[in-house]
């Protein structure tokens, strides 16, 4: 179907236009074919309105010749001939009606006003169907890139997906690695600890298996799964590790990529709880102003520790996943202070898709 009838706008429009070409035929005929100008207005808007369909039947030669890949004589040659055939059926429809017009008003005047005019309407036409042509081509290089865009759309937003699943694959052997060294460190000083952290993390990855595969949830559901991190770890720190949660009421319904605060409160047990002797306090922060959402996890941590060289894989991972998912609006900055470690996350202020995490079994 021509794009002209897939909307009655379009084809409203199109009308309006065909009269107004008319209206315009009409005053050619009274500058070159001097005369009545009812006749002219007779004999030029219906054959106006008639050739104007007529010159969208070029919408299918232009689709079957495209301008890139029809050798050029072809090409010409083609049109040239679908021109021509169009034209003498537009004059002989132009002959018939004049005739008809004669023979409804009793009067010649129509009839000779054509057989003066044909060399009038014989140039308006072509240029008209040159135009049609033209105009059809250009709707089909904008409909050709516009189909290539979204093309390269969605390559775009495949790669990213099957970026964000290599990247949520590397989080769980990751984050299991470190929970099997934890479980090893107990079960030689404390079987019933370790015992009941097997039981803790089973309770964890089924529910952190049931966020992985989505591509966004509430930061309440992720502060959940965060909390019960901590809670596991608490089995082998005891009171050296303590947790404080500042979270506002308005930023726990915004959306964030699954498991994300996991490697960073995982950080902050491995690299700052652990080493320090009398342990310290987990702060997790969360706020959501102008637009934006605010996700921050500080730990206390050996000032006289080694320097990093570079960033582990776990905040490379959240890194990169911000990255995948929000580009330049998203960022991960790591601040350093005497005895302080802090990670703040910045991303979009964006609404969460509904669901609620079932309670963890105690």
């Amino acid at each position: 179907m021509h794009p002209i009838f897939q909307r009655p706008a379009r084809l409203l429009a199109f009308l309006g236009a065909a009269a107004a070409a008319g209206l315009l035929l009409s005053g050619l005929l009274e500058v070159f074919t001097p005369g009545s100008i009812g006749e002219s207005l007779e004999l030029s808007v219906p054959l106006t309105l008639l050739f104007a369909f007529q010159c969208l039947a070029t919408w299918y030669p232009a689709r079957a010749w495209p301008v890139d890949t029809t050798p050029r004589a072809r090409l010409v040659g083609a049109h040239a001939v679908f021109a021509v055939s169009s034209l003498a059926l537009w004059l002989l429809a132009g002959g018939l009606w004049a005739a008809a017009l004669a023979v409804m008003t009793g009067r010649a005047g129509p009839a000779e006003r054509f057989a003066a005019g044909i060399p009038v309407l014989a140039a308006f036409g072509l240029f008209a169907h040159v135009l049609a042509v033209l105009i059809h081509y250009l709707v089909l290089a904008l409909d050709a890139s516009r189909r290539a865009e979204r093309r390269v759309l969605e390559a775009r937003l495949a790669a990213r997906d099957a970026e964000l699943k290599s990247l949520r694959a590397q989080l769980s052997p990751h984050f299991l690695f470190n929970s099997l060294n934890s479980v090893s460190a107990l079960a030689g000083s404390d079987p019933p600890s370790a015992r009941r952290m097997c039981l803790l993390l089973a309770g964890f990855f089924r529910k952190s298996l049931a966020l992985g595969g989505r591509t966004s949830v509430a930061l309440d559901e992720e502060l959940f799964l965060a909390e019960t991190y901590l809670a596991i770890e608490e089995v082998r720190f005891g009171p050296r590790l303590r947790v404080s949660s500042r979270v506002d009421g308005d930023a726990r319904g915004l959306a964030v990529p699954p498991l994300l605060l996991q490697p960073l409160v995982e950080n902050a047990i491995h690299h700052g709880i652990a080493h320090l002797v009398e342990g310290g306090e987990v702060i997790i922060e969360a706020s959501a102003r102008d637009g934006e959402l605010r996700i921050s996890v500080e730990n206390p941590c050996d000032p006289d520790r080694p320097g990093a060289r570079g960033e582990g894989v776990g905040l490379r991972n959240v890194r990169a996943r911000l990255e995948a998912a929000h580009g330049d609006a998203a960022s991960v900055s790591v601040q350093e202070a005497p005895g302080r470690h802090r990670v703040e996350l910045r991303l979009p202020a964006i609404g969460a898709p509904e669901g609620k995490m079932a309670e963890c079994a105690s």
